[in-house]
């Protein structure tokens, strides 16, 4: 099948079709990862966006079971370059094309992404279609144009869970995997190193969560309570946590409103709080700052950012449209982090509470793992205001 992506500025592109027979609009936006694609695709921070993935040939390890970062996949649409014909990984449960017609996404290959990723950086993120339908390029342009787009739009509503949970409280999710030899000890798969006891309960607002972010705050010690995005403060204080997460998620966070007003009652409180991605944002919102929309976002897994307290330069995985203004912070809230591409917040930290957050992912999977210490300074800093 014939396959079209159409953007607002009425550009179109032709190729083939891969997952879904269907038709789908979204904010079109490329991520520079050369592994990854599975947890991309299932990662609630692309909600209504139509991912371009950089790297030239994606599929070839397929997809499997255990890879996933949620319960479905997210985005849009996917655009590739070229889809790998074969999957070739002892761990695959299926091919990428089956995994996307299973949950029906479109898919488009066979079109010059590189150009297309030129004029996303040239021009900004543009709002897209993509149709495996055989649609016209003057309708498909048209129903581009007619998409609303992120901004002002909550989309946090659509990917968090409905009712709160524990997470894992078995244990077998959340440990690490373990490189055995020989098949007497079973399924590869299913070999797990000890996890250290869950002594420490903090609660974790779904805004979007990734589910490595909570294996990693479980392998630290946190025994997690999720709830949802809607959660008033008061409910989150009745289960008394000693710290509380905030997670990544999708689209504007300025849209949050009441996500705003229980971070901005809980930090009042002085409970340790710890942000990653949106919860970054919701919390710099929280503290009396702005946000703004990117042009084109940071989206990848080779992002550079500095440290401003200790020199350090970190690599790390990112994937965000929005940033926290930082001109519009009040003074006792410091800037410790910046983007060295761009000069943008990476990192806020409040000067006399027991509150931090970055913009980008120490949980980093697949990615670097240069910023993982950033989890057990989050036990530290509960363990000191105990």
């Amino acid at each position: 099948m014939n396959a079209i992506l159409a953007l607002e500025d009425g550009s179109v592109y032709s190729g083939q079709a891969f997952g879904a027979r269907a038709t789908a609009c979204g904010e079109v936006c490329f991520n520079t990862s050369m592994t990854g694609y599975q947890e991309i695709l299932t990662d609630p921070s692309y909600k209504a966006q139509i991912v371009t993935m950089t790297c030239p040939h994606i599929g070839n390890y397929g997809v499997n079971r255990q890879d996933v970062e949620s319960w479905q996949p997210h985005v849009a649409g996917f655009v590739v370059r070229e889809l790998s014909p074969v999957v070739s990984s002892w761990r695959a449960d299926g091919s990428l094309a089956a995994y996307l017609e299973q949950h029906g996404i479109p898919g488009i290959q066979g079109i010059d992404t590189r150009a297309l990723t030129r004029k996303l950086r040239t021009r900004g993120a543009l709002n897209g279609l993509i149709s495996t339908e055989g649609l016209s390029p003057e309708d498909a342009v048209a129903r581009a144009r007619s998409w609303p787009g992120l901004v002002g739009f909550d989309y946090v509503q659509e990917v968090t869970h409905a009712a709160a949970f524990d997470w894992d409280d078995t244990g077998h999710a959340s440990a690490e995997f373990r490189l055995i030899q020989g098949s007497a000890a079973g399924d590869p798969r299913e070999c797990r190193a000890p996890l250290p006891a869950a002594e420490i309960p903090i609660v974790a607002y779904d805004f979007g969560m990734k589910y490595n972010i909570l294996r990693r705050l479980r392998q630290h010690g946190f025994r997690i309570r999720v709830v949802p995005a809607s959660t008033p403060a008061d409910d989150v204080l009745r289960h008394r946590p000693a710290g509380v997460f905030l997670s990544n998620g999708p689209g504007d966070p300025a849209a949050l409103g009441y996500a705003v007003d229980a971070v901005r009652t809980l930090v009042a409180t002085g409970v340790p709080v710890f942000g990653i991605c949106l919860g970054h944002q919701i919390l710099g919102l929280a503290l009396g700052g702005t946000t703004f929309k990117l042009k084109f976002g940071h989206r990848g897994a080779n992002q550079p950012v500095k440290d401003l307290e200790t020199g350090r330069v970190e690599i790390t995985s990112q994937n965000h449209g929005f940033a926290v203004d930082p001109t519009s912070l009040p003074a006792e809230v410091a800037v410790n982090r910046i983007n060295l591409n761009d000069q943008t917040v990476e990192g806020l930290r409040h000067r006399t509470r027991p509150v931090f957050c970055v913009q980008y992912h120490p949980e980093a999977s697949p990615g670097p793992h240069d910023s993982a210490s950033l989890f057990a300074e989050f036990r530290t800093l509960i363990e000191r205001h105990g």
